[in-house]
């Protein structure tokens, strides 16, 4: 079964596709960071540039549809293993950038990057796969735009996105089944991620059907990363032995050209930590487990909190708040406290959680320090939060870790590499459906 992924970023969907297994003849981003994180696990996997696949580093608008059929034709393998070239690709998937429709910043239904799902459906009119996939955030479902302009000239004013899709994809020979958002928790992610699917099928082939989910078979964060605990006391209480996601995730979900697939070799890559000062772990130990910071405030004001313990903490807030260090024990004590006095405890971020260890994860996002850690008084690493993405130990992301200011508008660390991947058992549950009705 071939596919091709387009709007790859560094491979969550890939992965996917791989396990459910598609040999992936083409893909692509824009990124030069996803590009280096893509290509080396590929070539880890035996997928070979120019010979059984081919990575396009573009704008999608600078490809055309004969373009990626050309590059695929020319791949070496066909004629150095005998293989019959395609005469059709089995599945396209992707997931155009979504951040005009994000929920979770300003939404923009202006965002130029909201029409790429129309150069999506244009390559997918120009090479006819028999199955088509598109990932996106839920927003997408209810956003609408107004003058958006289909491939055939069609003009579409105050529709909503779904409504435009499916009659674009309609008009170019396919049948679209009702859109979906699926959790990725119900399909083996130990994380809450809504994402909205659609699935389209050509009107000579097989009609597929969404992955069932299984609600009873939620992984908790526990049993996602446990095994990485560092305090070796913790460890040991916490996660005494390795449960069977550690193991798949160790072992390898994923298979190489050969079927097999990657051990780790217990190498963990991209797991380096941030180095807290004393003031972040002891701010960072205030939150109880499944606590926001507002959370937090509304606790401290109704029963007050004690930071006895806190030495680098109350020292800093004695300073900055200009009273002694007893006072700030006992008014924190009591919880005699306005907004100010919250802000120097806590600063202004609101958006910061400590994770429930018996719980999936919250949407693991591209910031790394909105999450603490419910086993210890720090943010997660990368390899933490691919985990709880369901990438495979060996799967190693490449670049920069972390970035910030003007630089993120042109790099893609490690942990937006993570935050903005498809989850591979997500993309796998999907896959499996388009294979089983390519199969029959």
């Amino acid at each position: 079964m071939y596919a091709i992924d387009l709007f790859c970023g560094a491979g969550g969907m890939s992965e996917g596709i791989l396990q459910a297994g598609f040999h992936i003849l083409f893909s692509n981003d824009i990124n030069e960071s996803v590009e280096l994180t893509y290509t080396n696990r590929h070539e880890q996997l035996g997928y070979r540039q120019n010979y059984n696949t081919f990575f396009r580093r573009a704008d999608i608008r600078e490809l055309t549809g004969e373009y990626i059929l050309q590059k695929i034709r020319d791949l070496e393998f066909w004629n150095a293993e005998e293989r019959n070239i395609p005469d059709d690709i089995d599945a396209i998937f992707g997931g155009p950038p979504c951040q005009g429709f994000s929920l979770a910043g300003r939404r923009n239904a202006d965002d130029p990057r909201n029409m790429l799902f129309r150069e999506y459906v244009r390559v997918i009119h120009e090479i006819q796969p028999k199955y088509v996939v598109m990932e996106n955030v839920t927003g997408f479902m209810n956003t609408r735009l107004n003058g958006f302009i289909g491939i055939n000239g069609d003009v579409y004013d105050n529709e909503v996105a779904p409504y435009i899709l499916t009659q674009e994809l309609n008009r170019i020979g396919y049948n679209v089944l009702e859109p979906r958002i699926l959790d990725a928790s119900n399909y083996g992610v130990p994380q809450a991620r809504r994402r909205a699917i659609f699935i389209a099928y050509r009107n000579d082939v097989i009609e597929p059907q969404y992955p069932i989910s299984n609600q009873n078979s939620v992984t908790a964060i526990t049993d996602a990363i446990g095994d990485l605990i560092r305090d070796t006391q913790i460890r040991i209480d916490v996660n005494p032995e390795l449960t069977r996601y550690q193991l798949a995730s160790i072992n390898g979900r994923t298979p190489n050209i050969n079927g097999e697939t990657i051990h780790s070799n217990n190498i963990i890559h991209n797991n380096e930590l941030s180095a807290h000062s004393n003031i972040i772990k002891e701010r960072f130990s205030l939150y109880r487990e499944g606590e926001s910071t507002s959370n937090l405030r509304e606790r401290i004001q109704a029963q007050g909190i004690e930071l006895n313990n806190c030495n680098s903490l109350v020292s800093y807030l004695s300073k900055n708040l200009n009273i002694t260090e007893d006072k700030v024990i006992t008014t924190f004590r009591n919880g005699n406290v306005g907004e100010e006095m919250l802000n120097e405890l806590l600063t202004k971020k609101n958006m910061r959680r400590r994770l429930d260890r018996n719980n999936v994860a919250a949407t693991v996002v591209s910031l790394p320090d909105d999450f603490i850690s419910p086993f210890e008084n720090r943010t997660f690493s990368v390899r933490e939060l691919a985990r709880l993405q369901s990438f495979d130990d060996s799967f190693e992301f490449l670049g920069p870790r972390t970035t910030g200011g003007d630089r993120r508008k042109k790099e893609v660390p490690q942990y937006t590499q993570v935050g903005n991947a498809v989850p591979p058992l997500l993309a796998r549950a999907v896959a499996l459906e388009i294979a089983r009705v390519l199969q029959q």
